[in-house]
């Protein structure tokens, strides 16, 4: 059984959230525990929560790690919703020393968008599928036939004069009181220009507004198809538990 379980663990501004995971079929096993993100998020102090929450899972085996960064060979190029003393720092070491367990680490949006194509709503889509998570912020994750390209961070290309997500994302409509036709209208205009860069196929659209999907959908005006994500909440630590197994494969 545990050839087949890997525990996933998303980590955010505000929370880190775990739960064991099986790979073949994306279900989570036993209930998602959650803990407080601590503050200042140095990599000593969240290290620490890490390895508090790998122990409240009695677990020893591999761990997924999403994380809020650029993440190249498991070190973090950017700092997002975390402590900026986090740049330069390898991800998996520092978890690995404080927990005992063997951790591979991908960027969050990837993660959410590697449950979503393997186990949700993008499975065996082909072609260019881009997702988008739209929360406090937003993220990215390309997907070429399957294969993840990377560490995009399409939430930071500019918009109007300013970062897209500064425009676009779920927080801005909930500050500025828009209506959801006047907020589709902004989710259109970013759509459209994500259109011109990457020409996909297909959009997904994850993050916490997904579930609202029904409230925008008719007043999203793009070519391409436009799909909501189902995995929503659980998508990050289960992302995060089949990219630990996949790099297993490639040992």
């Amino acid at each position: 059984m545990q050839q087949h379980t890997v525990l996933g663990i998303d980590i955010g501004g505000s929370g880190i959230k775990g739960s064991l995971i099986d790979i073949r079929s994306g279900e989570m096993l036993g209930e998602r525990l959650r803990l407080t993100t601590p503050q200042p998020a140095t990599p000593e102090a969240v290290a620490d929560t890490f390895a508090q929450l790998v122990e409240m899972h009695q677990w020893k085996g591999l761990v997924g790690c999403g994380f809020p960064a650029i993440v190249k060979h498991n070190v973090a190029l950017t700092a997002a919703n975390i402590d900026k003393s986090w740049i330069g720092v390898d991800i998996a070491d520092i978890f690995e020393r404080k927990s005992g367990c063997t951790v591979a680490a991908v960027n969050d949006a990837d993660a959410a968008g590697l449950a979503m194509m393997r186990f949700g709503i993008g499975k065996g889509e082909l072609g260019v599928v881009l997702v988008v998570t739209i929360g406090t912020g937003i993220g990215s994750a390309l997907f070429h036939n399957g294969q993840l390209v990377p560490n995009t961070e399409l939430g930071h290309v500019f918009l109007h004069n300013m970062p897209a997500e500064q425009y676009t994302a779920d927080s801005v409509r909930k500050r500025l009181e828009l209506s959801w036709k006047d907020w589709g209208a902004r989710l259109s205009e970013y759509l459209r220009h994500l259109e011109r860069i990457m020409s996909p196929d297909l959009f997904i659209l994850g993050g916490g507004v997904s579930k609202q999907f029904d409230e925008y959908a008719s007043f999203i005006k793009v070519d391409t198809p436009v799909r909501a994500a189902r995995l929503q909440n659980n998508a990050g630590a289960i992302g995060a538990a089949y990219y630990a197994w996949q790099q297993t494969q490639l040992l």
